[in-house]
């Protein structure tokens, strides 16, 4: 009868024989080298056979070791299929939610907790550049703005609610001290952008073309992230940001000024497209009830 086999030592194996260094693989697997060397025995006394010899200059397969070696591999690669496929068969217990900036996702999360108290719900917040992570499976559902800066073609967004754009200057600007702006008031004036965005993400928050259909006065103003974007404020530029995004109310000598006529961003919960898991359209649910317009208060 053959020998059970560790998948764990065959995996340390792998690591050690891809390597021909026990140095190299302690550190890649984060195990001291002595303990390495201990699995690496028991493997060996398992199978009854001597896989690896040390040398001056490393280690090297055995004629058993290099014999072994590709079956391993295909037995960890055989392991890693059967785990994923017994996974994707099984009906999805987990979600992770991801939130944009300084958007609060509070009431939906609980809310999804309570109705699925067996249900594993994480979340995980995010910069506004780090939208991708829907994309790339890191998360499940994120609630972030609009414009999205990431592609939505294979995206079901919904719209949660409105909010306006406003403009924010220093305390000292000519504008500071008004109810109100429109359009024309700010053609003229050159609005902080952003590096590594989207375009359109971009030109939304420059107002690109302005309405008179002439492009956007350009400016030496360029940020990474919002705090940024409130740096450069403070030293004396403007920006057009969320009026729901409270964070700049946190700085001194910085004003915000409604624009009345140019139209408002959303908060959307946005998820992948015909998403199997059952709690990534409960989440939907939940953020709808919770986080739209009947429960914030839009300025």
């Amino acid at each position: 009868m053959p020998p059970d086999l560790d998948l764990r030592l065959v995996r340390y194996f792998t690591v050690v024989a891809e390597r021909l260094s026990f140095a190299r693989a302690a550190e890649e697997l984060r195990v001291a080298q002595p303990s390495l060397s201990r699995q690496i025995r028991r493997l060996e006394d398992t199978l009854g056979v001597r896989l690896l010899e040390r040398t001056s200059q490393g280690s090297r397969l055995t004629a058993a070791g290099a014999a072994f070696l590709p079956q391993a591999q295909r037995l960890l690669h055989a392991a890693r299929q059967a785990v994923s496929t017994a996974r994707a068969a099984a009906p999805a217990r987990a979600i992770t939610i991801g939130y944009a900036d300084d958007l609060v996702i509070t009431p939906a999360v609980r809310d999804l907790r309570h109705r699925h108290p067996d249900a594993h719900v994480r979340t995980s917040h995010l910069g506004s550049p780090d939208a991708g992570a829907l994309l790339d499976r890191r998360v499940d559902a994120l609630v972030i703005r609009t414009p999205l800066p990431i592609p939505a073609d294979d995206l079901d967004v919904t719209v949660l609610r409105a909010e306006s754009r406003v403009l924010l200057v220093p305390a000292t600007h000519r504008l500071a001290g008004k109810e109100s702006v429109t359009a024309a008031d700010i053609a003229g004036e050159s609005l902080v952008g952003c590096t590594g965005m989207d375009a359109a993400w971009t030109d939304f928050w420059r107002l690109e073309p302005r309405p008179d259909g002439n492009p956007a006065p350009l400016g030496p103003a360029l940020a990474e992230a919002y705090e940024d974007k409130l740096e450069a404020v403070a030293d004396g530029a403007v920006a057009l940001v969320p009026a729901g995004d409270r964070r700049f109310s946190l700085r001194p000598g910085l004003t915000a000024v409604p624009v009345d006529d140019i139209e408002p961003c959303h908060v959307v919960v946005a998820t992948r497209a015909a998403d199997p898991n059952p709690l990534v359209a409960e989440f939907v649910t939940s953020a709808t009830n919770l986080l739209g317009d009947r429960h914030a208060r839009l300025t």
